[in-house]
């Protein structure tokens, strides 16, 4: 038996067919399951997966709509052949059974409005110096956009990326929503019937540019941040199959602002 659980490659069925990037014993358990969920509720379209390299680092960016995205997007990694590893609340870590499953997962917590934060960002880079794929979702949490579009995004994916180099790939998704409705816009799931959920990868974002300014180069992290959320935005329209309105919504003013306007 391998003492540090480590799943041999490569994986049976489907799985080895599409991933033989190594992880624990628990992790490579786990899609199977996440097929059992999807499966009757949804048709999981996976698109651009060619876009997420093979190994080396990686940032994979999506919009944020539900509490069904970490399980499409994370199927999505898993079949693009890379596992993923979210920046998820800390506070999700003290619970029981979750905590104990997200910490056996590799996941990444978050600590939110603290003076900890920082400790997040230098978790998710030790992963990236890992070679591992990082989720981060730029907006932070469910969008507040009227009609789901992306809104403002945060800087840490921007921040990681100028640090560490890898690159950030953009997903847009669109569907999850659909199937389990976000607490801010409330309705009825639609659990009966199995709803079309698109996931999309575009090309690593140009960065190239900003390159070797860090992260301590506010202009650098902003005008990144920026082209970041503007290729989210762009894959999610291509998903949803219609064109995103102009600007982007910012929670804090409560109304779109141009997309450079768009950071926080």
């Amino acid at each position: 038996m391998d003492p540090l659980g480590q799943a041999r490659r490569p994986y049976r069925g489907r799985l080895g067919r599409v991933n033989d990037e190594p992880t624990t014993r628990l992790f490579a358990s786990l899609p199977p399951l996440a097929d059992a969920l999807l499966a009757p509720v949804c048709r999981l379209h996976c698109i651009g997966r060619e876009n997420v390299p093979d190994t080396g680092p990686v940032i994979l960016a999506p919009n944020h709509l539900c509490n069904l995205d970490p399980v499409v997007v994370g199927r999505f990694t898993v079949q693009a052949g890379r596992w993923p590893h979210f920046l998820a609340r800390a506070n999700l870590f003290d619970l029981p059974v979750v905590g104990p499953l997200l910490r056996g997962i590799e996941q990444i917590p978050v600590e939110r409005g603290s003076v900890r934060a920082a400790d997040s960002l230098a978790a998710a880079r030790g992963m990236l110096d890992a070679g591992r794929a990082v989720i981060v979702y730029p907006e932070g949490t469910f969008t507040h956009d009227p009609d789901e579009w992306p809104m403002a995004g945060h800087t840490g994916a921007a921040r990681l990326a100028l640090t560490t180099g890898a690159p950030v790939v953009p997903i847009g998704q669109w569907g999850a929503n659909l199937v389990v409705p976000s607490r801010r816009r409330p309705a009825r799931p639609h659990l009966f019937g199995r709803t079309d959920v698109v996931v999309r990868a575009g090309p690593a974002v140009e960065l190239s540019d900003l390159a070797g300014r860090g992260d301590h180069d506010r202009a650098a992290v902003r005008e990144a941040t920026v082209r970041i959320m503007d290729a989210i935005t762009a894959q999610t329209g291509l998903a949803r199959g219609e064109r995103a309105p102009a600007g982007r919504w910012h929670p804090g003013r409560r109304r779109r602002v141009p997309a450079e306007e768009a950071v926080r």
